[in-house]
């Protein structure tokens, strides 16, 4: 298995038509923005690229016209993530055939089931194929299962190919008995940050980080990242304090809240699609006035 190191991986959206199919086009302007604004590489189709409302091969159709445009600039990670191990387990053979430089995948939607059960579930997802395996640890967003130290350990015993774990759980106990005992098994593990709050990550030995909110902000995110893996924690406090005010403005109105930010910021994605709803237009309005007075977004990108 050739090397991965990722760093400043951006997640993007998913735009829709009217008619709530996907629109490819956009998308593609969509992946050329991310580029042009630090991504070091994209993995789609994330939560915040409403994964979960799209068919199976909706998600390879839109790995196949990423890796198409991209076009080797950037690695392309693919999300694989389902209720279903088998159904897992096949996105991540296509998107292995497809040009996919590593596939990443959390904890089995709506089951919750116990360590034993999730164990088996990874390693039938990270064995189907060579390319380097994500585990992504997100207990906000999978309540009632979560991935342990103990657990990575056995998966890094069973999977020569499994390359690290993307945490969003802010657990400090997780990540530092993690990255005590995951390097002596496997040295070239890595530890990446699931959302942009990397500070106490980076302290414990994160060195990439996944962004969402670097649709938004990709220059604040950008400074934060680089900050960090620097070890310059103090400086990046202040950075990771806005952010944050950015990301609770947004967090409010979810996908929709994500999407209505960036027609603020003139990069129009349509909106979510059912069961997700846009946002009212009361709360559209306010939030477009609390964006506007928010003065880190004066130094970010403004359009396509």
């Amino acid at each position: 298995m050739s090397a991965l190191r990722l760093g400043l991986v951006h997640t993007p959206v998913t735009p829709f038509t009217r008619d709530d199919r996907i629109d490819f086009d956009r998308f593609s302007e969509i992946l050329e923005c991310h580029l042009r604004h630090g991504a070091d590489a994209l993995a789609l189709p994330m939560h915040a690229g409403e994964s979960v409302s799209l068919s199976e091969d909706e998600k390879r159709a839109l790995l196949d016209c990423a890796i198409k445009q991209v076009g080797g600039r950037v690695p392309v990670i693919a999300h694989v993530s389902n209720a279903g191990t088998g159904i897992a387990a096949a996105l991540a053979r296509d998107a292995q055939a497809a040009g996919a430089a590593a596939i990443l995948a959390t904890t089995p939607y709506y089951w919750t089931p116990p360590p034993a059960m999730v164990l088996e579930h990874f390693s039938a997802i990270g064995s189907a194929v060579e390319i380097p395996f994500f585990v992504y640890n997100a207990p906000e967003e999978m309540a009632g299962t979560k991935l342990t130290a103990d657990l990575a350990l056995k998966l890094i015993e069973r999977l020569p190919n499994l390359a690290g774990v993307v945490d969003s759980s802010l657990d400090w106990q997780f990540m530092i008995e993690l990255m005590t005992e995951a390097p002596r098994l496997r040295s070239d593990f890595q530890l990446l940050c699931g959302n942009e709050l990397m500070v106490s990550a980076g302290a414990i030995g994160a060195s990439g980080l996944f962004s969402s909110l670097a649709a938004v902000a990709p220059r604040l995110v950008r400074n934060l990242y680089e900050l960090c893996r620097s070890e310059k924690y103090f400086e990046a406090r202040s950075v990771q304090e806005e952010i944050a005010v950015l990301r609770q403005l947004i967090k409010t109105g979810g996908i929709a809240g994500l999407k209505a930010a960036l027609r603020h910021m003139g990069r129009d994605c349509g909106e979510p699609r059912p069961p997700l709803l846009p946002l009212e237009a009361s709360a559209a309005d306010a939030l477009a006035r609390e964006l506007s007075a928010f003065a880190p977004l004066a130094a970010e990108p403004h359009g396509w």
